[in-house]
């Protein structure tokens, strides 16, 4: 991720939470107050986004001391102190909800990218996210889930071209769409077609696709198809997939399964900021 890019995230977030300051904290403790506080996990977990929160504070006030006990992509269990933040009460007051925002929703990411990935273990098949992700937040999304082990899909619609069905209406047909695109994009810029039948998935290979998705399809045609290509170009399985089914699918060979639940049904994770010292100073 890009120092600029997380710094416009927390810079918005913090405006949003503080557009006049903090009436509650400002008003009442103490301007000499010091403290310090640690970030404690309520259940077990991956951590994702240790740097982002500590950079929040630092946001928040340069003379906030971040601490942190566990790097990114390290797991922990519930009870454990992942860091520890020190500094005038008062600006870790205004700091804390957004550092434990970015926190919990990306560590939530990440664990269950992490259930899924462990899923699959053993197989060819690797963990996509998709483009389903919270409006300004998709860097920070996109990050979590390779720090559970994921990978990124395609991170906006001008990295590569996906031809789904209502371009498919518009244009037509599977041959015209790839040639159209290819020649418009070039050979640097891959094109993937989605398909939900074997006649379109071998419609989309012999025009040219660089990668196929198979969607929403009944195992045996997947299996049909995959068996067909048999490794000419990758292909991905996306639809209805959970961690029930995750398995089952990557046995019939697809090199990658994207999971939109990834980004938009996670559950964040239960942590919290615990003040463990502190001096009242004056007022």
């Amino acid at each position: 991720m890009k120092i600029k890019e997380i710094d416009v995230v927390i810079e918005a977030a913090l405006k949003e939470d503080m557009p006049r300051g903090d009436i509650t904290s400002d008003n009442i403790v103490p301007r000499r107050s010091v403290s310090k506080a640690v970030f404690l996990a309520k259940q077990d977990g991956v951590l994702a986004g240790i740097n982002v929160a500590g950079r929040v504070f630092r946001r928040v006030d340069p003379r906030i001391t971040f601490r942190k006990f566990y790097q990114d992509g390290q797991s922990f269990k519930a009870g454990q102190v992942l860091a520890e933040v020190s500094g005038p009460s008062i600006s870790i007051l205004k700091g804390e909800r957004t550092a434990l925002n970015f926190l919990q929703r990306m560590s939530g990411i990440a664990t269950t990218t992490k259930e899924f990935v462990d899923a699959v273990t053993g197989t060819k098949t690797r963990i996509l996210d998709t483009r389903k992700t919270t409006p300004g937040l998709r860097i920070l999304e996109k990050y979590a889930v390779r720090t559970g082990g994921g990978e990124n899909h395609r991170l906006n619609l001008s990295t590569m071209v996906l031809i789904k069905d209502n371009h498919l209406r518009l244009v037509g047909n599977i041959p015209d769409a790839v040639q159209k695109a290819r020649k418009k994009v070039g050979r640097g810029i891959k094109i993937e077609v989605e398909v939900t039948d074997f006649d379109q998935a071998r419609q989309a290979v012999e025009a040219g696709a660089d990668m196929i998705m198979l969607d929403n399809m009944p195992p045996k045609t997947m299996g049909n198809i995959i068996g067909w290509v048999k490794g000419r170009i990758p292909i991905e399985v996306s639809g209805n997939v959970n961690l029930k089914n995750v398995r089952r699918i990557a046995a019939l060979g697809p090199d990658y399964i994207s999971i939109g639940k990834l980004t938009h049904s996670y559950a964040s994770l239960d942590l919290s900021l615990e003040f463990v010292e502190h001096e009242r100073g004056q007022s």
